[in-house]
């Protein structure tokens, strides 16, 4: 699913702290306005994603609103709960394959993890890490 949050980036002890008043207990910080804007993206799609997998109710966003004093920024987040579960879901899942029987044969003899092998093949050919 796709969303979108109003922010509030306000200062705090030379980091820019963010909140998202429609999620409670959505905040985080960055060193600077590039970094709060980051790490506040995450921080949404981290909420809505712990939501959507508990069925908790998600509140809509609210219309934006006047800065209060102390406050620095009011800005819109974007966020894909569909794009971060994909990122950041480690569950394994099952796949069915073929392989030569004479390597089969070859690779149980010699206890060969099937999986751990796989897993490091198709890191190496697609070239990413954990």
């Amino acid at each position: 699913m796709k969303y979108v949050y109003p922010a509030i980036l306000y200062p705090d002890g030379g980091r820019i702290g963010v909140t998202v008043p429609d999620l409670p207990g959505c905040h985080t910080y960055g060193d600077d306005k590039a970094g709060a804007l980051l790490m506040a993206k995450e921080a949404v799609e981290m909420w809505l994603w712990q939501a959507e997998n508990t069925a908790a109710p998600i509140p809509s966003a609210s219309e934006t609103q006047a800065l209060e004093q102390g406050e620095m920024l009011l800005t819109l987040v974007a966020a894909d709960t569909d794009a971060y579960r994909q990122a950041n879901d480690t569950r394994s899942v099952k796949k069915t394959l073929s392989i030569p029987s004479w390597l089969n044969h070859q690779a149980e003899k010699a206890n060969a993890p099937f999986s751990q092998i796989l897993q490091q093949g198709l890191k190496s050919y697609l070239h990413v890490s954990e």
